[in-house]
């Protein structure tokens, strides 16, 4: 199962896995019947979640109802707990929106939800990121993971982030980490072998490796760039029913509200 999964991860282009994997993951889901964990995107118990990875799959990671892994859900708990996401109207802008969250946020927030995507089919708005088609001071949240491996300029697209946000919002903006972390971000644009970015990278279609330094880059931007750890807050038994990297911090970056005069 770890081969066949981590072969279509790695072979079959994104937008055409999110379209099609759905149901067959939802069949395979009864050979999975349990309560060893839960998923609190979408309330379903198995006895084990998929293993997820392109080279060394982790085990445990997928949802096979909602496709959430343990980024989405350490995501969902912090939205739930810890903001006021799910119990006010909020004018959010999710990029490169994931399925487990699609349908569930726009219940929430409406026609005030936009989701955005360079080539995603799913997406409402065809946006590149270096260039957000939407007013200054128009979003309370802005949901960016693990897209700014992928972009030209991470600063350049945090900054647009950072315009759009209004006066006090927020963003969430994961990125991935892989070991060894470096104590700099690299990047190096004359890696163009598929095989040598992905050695280099973690996966050929990254452009940096992001290294320690990832909060600073987010301060650059000019957010206020906030590491925070409330998964390390949860107890262990939390922890492992919904399936989470106790390791997992949240990369927030806040809008600066203008000083009072």
């Amino acid at each position: 199962m770890k081969s066949v999964i981590a072969f279509l991860i790695r072979y079959v282009p994104r937008k055409y896995l999110q379209r099609l994997s759905g149901l067959g993951l939802k069949v395979m889901g009864i050979f999975y019947r349990g309560n060893n964990v839960e998923c609190p995107v979408c309330n379903h118990s198995y006895s084990k979640f998929l293993p997820y990875g392109r080279i060394n799959p982790r085990p445990n990671a997928l949802c096979l109802h909602c496709l959430s892994l343990e980024r989405h859900r350490l995501i969902w708990l912090y939205l739930k707990e810890k903001t006021n996401f799910f119990t006010a109207k909020l004018d959010v802008l999710h990029i490169a929106p994931e399925p487990c969250f699609m349908r569930r946020f726009e219940k929430q927030h409406g026609e005030k939800y936009i989701t955005a995507d360079i080539e995603s089919p799913l997406a409402k708005v065809k946006m590149d990121i270096h260039q957000i088609p939407f007013p200054e001071n128009h979003f309370d949240v802005v949901l960016c993971n693990h897209v700014l491996e992928h972009v030209a300029d991470d600063i350049k697209a945090m900054s647009e982030i950072n315009r759009v946000l209004k006066p006090g919002g927020w963003a969430i903006m994961q990125v991935p980490f892989f070991d060894p972390v470096p104590e700099v971000t690299f990047e190096d644009a004359s890696i163009t072998n598929p095989r040598d970015r992905e050695k280099v990278f973690g996966q050929d279609d990254h452009v940096r490796k992001f290294g320690k330094d990832y909060a600073h880059r987010i301060q650059r931007s000019g957010l206020n760039a906030e590491e925070n750890d409330f998964v390390l807050l949860l107890p262990d038994k939390i922890a492992k029913r919904y399936g989470l990297q106790k390791s997992e911090i949240l990369y927030l970056g806040r809008k600066k509200k203008p000083d009072p005069k």
